[in-house]
């Protein structure tokens, strides 16, 4: 027997509000990505890494001190 799934709206503000805009770019935080989905932090890095083939290339970036300037 298939299990019923039950599909969840996200309200559209709460997703604009999280975009961020920086050098051009619309981006989003880990945190607030995270926090969309119900999971910590640490599994939904975890999640990406395991399928990193299912991302674009430019999906997910590390911020550094040499990147901040």
């Amino acid at each position: 027997m298939a299990r019923k799934e039950t599909a969840l709206l996200i309200p559209e503000e709460k997703i604009i509000n999280k975009i961020l805009v920086l050098r051009n770019e619309k981006v989003m935080l880990d945190i607030s990505l995270a926090e969309i989905y119900g999971v910590e932090t640490r599994a939904l890095k975890q999640a990406v890494k395991r399928n990193i083939d299912l991302f674009p290339k430019d999906f997910m970036f590390v911020l550094n001190k040499k990147k901040l300037k």
